[in-house]
């Protein structure tokens, strides 16, 4: 998804930081919609994963996915699949691209992920 006119401009990763990217339309429009409801959480999620979105300790709140969604696939590349929880059901899913130094944003929504009802 390439930013227009109106868009928010992010500002690039720092040294030793992450890039934060959607994985396709549905992800960015989940985000914003998240931006819109809980702009602080969001926020806070974003930062995280900009700066720790491997933590050496999980916790109940940001951990990696277990099962089948622990991994997914981006270009070609399988990645670790990792959740902050934003809200008591709103979550924001993310593919660690350790070779790019990106998290690729696969799910955001203000509603708990279906796909974890199937487990």
């Amino acid at each position: 998804m390439s930013a227009g006119r109106g868009d928010r401009a992010a500002p690039p990763a720092a040294e030793g930081q992450w890039e934060v990217r959607f994985a396709d339309a549905a992800a960015a429009k989940g985000w914003e919609n998240l931006c819109r409801q809980v702009r602080e959480n969001t926020y806070r999620a974003w930062v995280v994963m900009r700066t720790d979105p491997r933590p050496t300790v999980e916790n109940s709140r940001h951990h990696r996915l277990k099962g089948s969604l622990a991994h997914g696939t981006y270009r070609g590349q399988t990645c670790e699949q990792w959740q902050i929880e934003v809200t008591g059901g709103g979550r924001v899913w993310y593919l660690l691209d350790a070779g790019r130094d990106t998290c690729w944003i696969t799910f955001a929504g203000t509603g708990h992920p279906r796909a974890t009802d199937q487990r």
